[in-house]
Order: structure tokens, then sequence, then C-alpha cells
């Protein structure tokens, strides 16, 4: 299995170790982790801003980018979001473009749902001694659904303690 790491503009810009960590997670699944070097933004700011133009742009860069890859994973559920459902949105009257990026979105998945569900990886999990808490993100929650994923991981982690949020949504 062949994986692209799309690595996003905070991860890129504010927490590379984000990116390395989730490099390792890849890689423990045994499959080939590729980082594309010509990748950039996704363009959700640019959407996000009304500007429809660097947004076609910006899809039409990361879908090239992009394919020759198994799947494609991203530790954001903004810009996995952005691209699975702003894409074939953006291009899908494109008759070049259109199918290219319907075939992007299916195979694009945020990094706790692809490890859950398409890797079903038996990872080594870390031992923690500690009560956490779990933030969904906005867009993977209400975007893509993911909600079960990332706490199905955590709670490999021996001696984790997993206290749920009240009132979080």
């Amino acid at each position: 299995m062949r994986l692209a790491f799309y690595v996003t503009c905070l991860v890129d810009l504010m927490r590379p170790s984000v990116g390395f960590a989730a490099l390792r997670l890849l890689e423990a699944t045994g499959a080939e982790v590729v980082v594309p070097e010509g990748q950039t933004c996704c363009g959700q700011p640019a959407w996000s801003a009304g500007n429809r133009p660097l947004a076609i742009d910006l899809a039409r860069k990361a879908i090239a980018e992009l394919e020759g890859f198994d799947y494609v994973i991203i530790p954001s559920g903004s810009c996995t979001d952005h691209i699975r459902n702003a894409y074939p949105q953006l291009l899908g009257d494109d008759p070049v473009w259109g199918d290219r990026a319907r075939a992007l979105a299916e195979r694009t998945f945020e990094l706790t749902s692809f490890l859950a569900d398409v890797a079903k990886s038996d990872f080594v999990a870390p031992e923690f001694a500690g009560s956490v808490t779990y933030h969904d993100s906005c867009k993977g929650l209400r975007g893509l659904g993911i909600k079960r994923q990332p706490r199905e991981l955590l709670l490999k982690v021996r001696g984790l303690s997993l206290k749920e949020m009240p009132d979080c949504e």
C-alpha cells in the first residue's frame, strides 16, 4: 500500500512535530509513506474567503500532485473535508478535472479514520498513566462524521483514561 501524507499548512508552519508523529504512525502500518514534495495548501482558506479562482487552482495542483497513491492521509479534518467535499463541488462540471476530483476524494482520509477504519493497525500504543479528553474537530465531526475513530485509538493506550467533555457540542 502506497500512501501520500498531506502536510497541512498548520502542521508545516506551526506544529511539524505533529507531522513527524503522524508519519511514524503511518509507517507502523507497514505501508510505504511518501510526502509529495510539490504539495501546497489545499485551498480551503481561499474557498472560505470567496476566492473561487484560487481555490480551483489549488485544487487542480493538489489533484495532480496526489494522483498515483492508494490513499492520501491528512492529519486535519478541515483539509480532509475540503478535498473530499469541496473539490468535487468546485470541479464537478469540469470535463478534465471532475472525475479526477471525485477519485481523489474517495481515497482521501483523515488520519484517525484511516488508522481505525482502513489500516486497522494493531500498532503498539505507548503507555500514559493519566486522564485525557478529546475535542472533536468541527469539520472532522460534522463534515466527515469522525467521532468514534480517535476515541478507539486513544483507548489502545495502556493506562489512559478517556473522559468525555460534557456539553462539548
